[in-house]
């Protein structure tokens, strides 16, 4: 519970922010161009750390770096509460990242050392795979409540006690052993890494407002894709590498990766869509917006802790990823026939029941099978990768379904409204007929990008059942297989 708590507070901070940046763009003056920020910076940093965080744990133990991160994390979360102009915010915000990154990967390795044996660590893993799928949705629930009726200052207050709380949690229940003397910083590593990753990361930030064809946007996928492929050529001759190559190489591992990012790109613009859905086209307060978010959150626990946590140790992991990814498929399929008409009942809540209980199957085998296996001096970063793995894909599916959803929104609504114009002339153009088309052409746009979504979940679901070929786990405890790779490699 301990580990949990943190990983929620790093999770929903990613989304509990967005509800409540209206209110705080308006009170600390920011333009339209830099609000973003507010999200870009934290994005940025966590994404573009997580590797060195990763590593830093396994160089000076798991324990103190989840408890400094903890700390870190409060500060930074009080600092950007308190702020007075908008670019105070953007670097607590950035700072909140930097933290972050060194509290993810400490959280998930301090779970993997822990919970060794299957049943144990079913449960475990179905707890953190719940948090992992639903903090996202909790985050923009939280969001909605705090703005409402308190301030959006406490959007950023709400983790101080959250992590007084996790941080005297770790004090007393958590056990840590770091293996010294065996795991060294790869310094041209960490520049080409996390070079590699901030530009892929920032590209994607900036393809939303400025579209995929932008020279900036265009330049910083590119330089980051060129960072990342020297970065893979120099782990195969580095002394002692950032990330040991036979991590990613392994079959299992490799897949539960590629699952990972794939769902994540597919679920996070959905988040996105049903916000401004809920908001823009139903009209609903951002507290009945994030409420209306809830039944997917319980469907995300039930499947994890009640189905995953209880399947785990009896099945091979890609018999519930694969019917996962298909349940969350088949929900995001659901969603493409919505209209700009009310229908949460009919349409909304079958497809966020069926997501949820998707997800909860998907997420918690993938981290359970990318950590099973791997020695513990190489734990942190394996864990790290896991977290990269699911903040470049939300990166880009954000992006991605947002470029698509806007781009056919908006060619909707200039058709519908030259065709009203045509035949009725200018004045058959009334604010009410306009509004209708424009929230018909939002509708549109949405239902477009999330039936890609729905495409590139089937996708992930094939690549689960390709490979990932893992047997169940026994009762006993769960080898770390890699030991020796990893001694040769580090």
């Amino acid at each position: 519970m301990v580990i949990a708590i943190a990983q929620l507070m790093v999770v929903l901070d990613a989304t509990i922010v967005n509800i409540a940046l209206p209110s705080a763009q308006r009170e600390l003056g920011m333009s339209d161009a830099n609000r973003q920020w507010v999200i870009t910076a934290y994005t940025l940093a966590f994404g573009g750390l997580l590797l060195l965080g990763g590593r830093i744990a396994d160089l000076v133990g798991r324990k103190k770096t989840f408890m400094i991160g903890l700390v870190g994390f409060a500060v930074a979360s009080g600092l950007g509460g308190a702020a007075t102009g908008s670019w105070l915010l953007f670097g607590a915000r950035a700072l909140q990242g930097a933290f972050g990154a060194l509290l993810a990967p400490s959280a998930l390795s301090l779970l993997t050392t822990t919970f060794t044996i299957g049943k144990e660590r079913s449960k475990a893993f179905g707890i953190y795979g719940a948090i992992a799928g639903g903090g996202a949705a909790i985050g923009l629930i939280a969001g909605g409540l705090l703005t409402e009726y308190l301030d959006w200052r406490w959007c950023l207050y709400v983790n101080v006690p959250i992590a007084v709380i996790a941080f005297v949690g770790a004090a007393v229940f958590l056990r840590d052993t770091p293996e010294r003397g065996r795991v060294h910083l790869d310094i041209r590593g960490v520049a080409l890494g996390c070079g590699g990753l901030v530009a892929i990361v920032y590209g994607c930030s900036e393809a939303k407002p400025r579209g995929w064809g932008d020279g900036l946007v265009i330049g910083l996928l590119v330089g980051g894709v060129v960072l990342l492929a020297v970065f893979a050529w120099w782990q195969t001759r580095a002394r002692h590498p950032l990330l040991p190559l036979h991590i990613v190489r392994d079959r299992n591992r490799g897949g539960a990766f590629l699952t990972m990012a794939l769902a994540v790109i597919a679920i996070f613009g959905m988040f996105l869509f049903l916000t401004y859905y809920f908001q823009t086209v139903l009209g609903y307060s951002p507290v009945k917006a994030g409420l209306a978010f809830l039944p997917m959150v319980a469907a995300i626990v039930v499947g994890s802790t009640q189905i995953s946590a209880r399947l785990l140790h009896l099945l091979p992991p890609r018999f519930l990823m694969v019917p996962g990814a298909l349940l969350a498929s088949a929900g995001l399929f659901t969603l493409t026939f919505l209209t700009a008409e009310p229908a949460y009942v009919a349409q909304v809540l079958p497809a966020e029941l069926l997501v949820g209980l998707g997800m909860g199957l998907t997420f918690m085998p993938v981290m359970a099978t990318a950590t099973t296996g791997v020695a513990p001096y190489d734990s942190g970063v394996t864990s790290a990768t896991v977290n990269t793995a699911q903040q470049v894909g939300g990166s880009i599916g954000t992006a991605l379904l947002n470029t698509i959803a806007t781009s056919t929104s908006a060619t909707y609504i200039a058709g519908q409204v030259a065709d009203v114009a045509r035949r009725s002339g200018a004045r058959g153009l009334t604010p009410a007929v306009r509004d209708g088309i424009v929230k018909d052409g939002v509708v549109h746009g949405f239902t477009l990008a999330i039936g890609v979504g729905s495409a590139i979940m089937l996708l992930a679901a094939l690549v689960a059942g390709l490979l990932v070929n893992g047997r169940a786990p026994k009762h006993g405890p769960v080898p770390a297989a890699d030991s020796a790779k990893s001694a040769d490699a580090v």
